[in-house]
């Protein structure tokens, strides 16, 4: 069967790889200039790693079964990471319990009332009831004021800019429902995990099987219009150069694309009447002769600090996947709509380097190799309140096409190990129409 998908983002690549290894022949159009998507690789010239930080789980099972299948089990690597706050000028450890006891801005109660916190949210199975409540008065609520500001609030900051304030108590489920399960509770200890030379290693191995099974990665290629085949089954994707038929097409894109280049006769979206609102970030890559810090990450509760997090990414890396240098991100989450991601690159690096150099004042110039500013427009949906409800309905009206994408993800972050679940659903949901001699009579339920 010949198969189209439209994205080469993790999503669509990891359909194509699984399909392919089906024995269908497949081709994946990305309007980029290289693969991957939010996930995608930088050349900083003496090494290539990640554009943007990325880590994973020892609960991240479908990630790596993933990882296994593709023969990449011994190119994971595991190291225990710390995390630190920067607070009142300071910064502190808090990753021990011992550490979290004495952590020095909030009182006995105040950790009692954190804990507790975080043991009430692991037990919710209920998430649909955290929609109507927002993060900030579930917290307040449940850890009170201090534990709330001195805590919580850098964390919100970090990931949610001052969006924070519109976003619902799902979004702190999901993230201690994640990110807690990276605790070793025998040893009381953060463990996490990469593969050896970042993402870039897995998209090659991607690239070399999709290859081998007689596929192709059409880069650079931007579709301009998916239709119904003239005369018969199957799709047509029309790009700038060329029309070609398939029997069946994925489409990964967001929904804004698809609803400009699907013709309506394949896919339905219903409007909800309210506009899904998109995170964007700023992430500063920065290369230095020698560590910025011991933490993996380090949360910031400083409003002077122009990023909301210091992520120390050779704390995990062998030295030799950046040549002897280290690598850190400085990240900043803002709407896909503000000023800030179109701001000029020399304004922006010249204020995340002077926030830099407060919080580590020995920073000198030589210290530094590079220092790139990445942006990317659309990273995920703001989780407001209500927002299983406010995302497009979207249901395909072709046997032959499928659309895939993140904007239904409703109950948790957007995480690699949340795409590879993703992909594994709509494989256990459409694989039946992947078989030969296949017929659909009903529309189906884009995944």
């Amino acid at each position: 069967m010949k198969i189209g998908i439209i994205g080469a983002g993790l999503s669509g690549l990891a359909l194509a790889q699984k399909l392919s290894k089906q024995g269908h022949t497949v081709t994946v159009f990305e309007r980029d200039t290289q693969v991957g998507g939010l996930a995608t690789y930088e050349d900083h010239g003496p090494f290539v790693f990640d554009r943007y930080y990325h880590v994973i789980l020892p609960s991240d099972r479908y990630l790596l079964s993933f990882i296994r299948e593709i023969g990449l089990a011994d190119k994971l690597r595991w190291e225990t990471t710390l995390t630190g706050f920067f607070v009142e000028e300071k910064m502190h450890s808090m990753s021990s319990t011992l550490e979290f006891l004495k952590f020095p801005p909030l009182s006995l109660w105040s950790k009692f009332r954190l804990a507790t916190t975080i043991l009430y949210c692991s037990r919710i199975n209920d998430w649909k009831r955290l929609e109507k409540i927002t993060v900030e008065d579930f917290l307040l609520r449940h850890s009170g004021r201090t534990t709330y500001e001195k805590m919580w609030k850098p964390l919100l900051l970090a990931k949610l800019g001052e969006n924070y304030r519109r976003v619902s108590a799902v979004f702190i489920w999901t993230y201690i429902k994640r990110m807690f399960s990276a605790r070793d509770s025998s040893a009381s200890k953060e463990q996490m995990g990469h593969v050896h030379g970042g993402y870039k290693t897995v998209f090659d191995r991607l690239e070399q099987t999709i290859a081998a099974a007689g596929g192709r990665i059409a880069l650079n290629t931007s579709v301009q219009r998916i239709a119904p085949a003239k005369g018969g089954s199957g799709v047509d994707i029309v790009t700038e150069n060329r029309s070609e038929h398939f029997d069946k097409v994925i489409f990964t894109g967001p929904v804004n694309i698809l609803q400009k280049v699907a013709d309506d006769s394949l896919v339905a979206v219903e409007d909800s009447g309210h506009e899904v609102e998109y995170l964007g970030v700023l992430c500063m890559a920065l290369v230095t002769r020698k560590p910025l810090t011991d933490f993996y990450i380090l949360n910031i509760a400083d409003r002077r600090i122009p990023f909301t997090g210091v992520v120390g990414m050779s704390n995990i890396l062998d030295s030799d996947e950046t040549a002897g240098t280290h690598l850190t991100y400085l990240p900043k989450y803002v709407l896909s709509t503000d000023a800030e991601l179109r701001r000029p690159e020399d304004e922006l690096q010249r204020e995340f380097l002077d926030g830099l150099r407060l919080m580590f004042p020995d920073l000198k110039d030589e210290d530094i190799v590079s220092s790139r500013i990445h942006r990317a427009f659309k990273v995920q949906p703001l989780q407001v309140l209500n927002f299983s409800e406010r995302i497009p309905k979207s249901a395909t009206r072709h046997p032959d096409f499928f659309v895939h994408n993140t904007a239904q993800f409703v109950n948790n972050t957007l995480n690699n190990n949340e795409v590879i679940r993703a992909v594994e659903a709509f494989l256990e949901k459409h694989g039946d129409c992947f078989e030969p001699g296949d017929e659909r009579s009903d529309d189906a339920l884009v995944a």
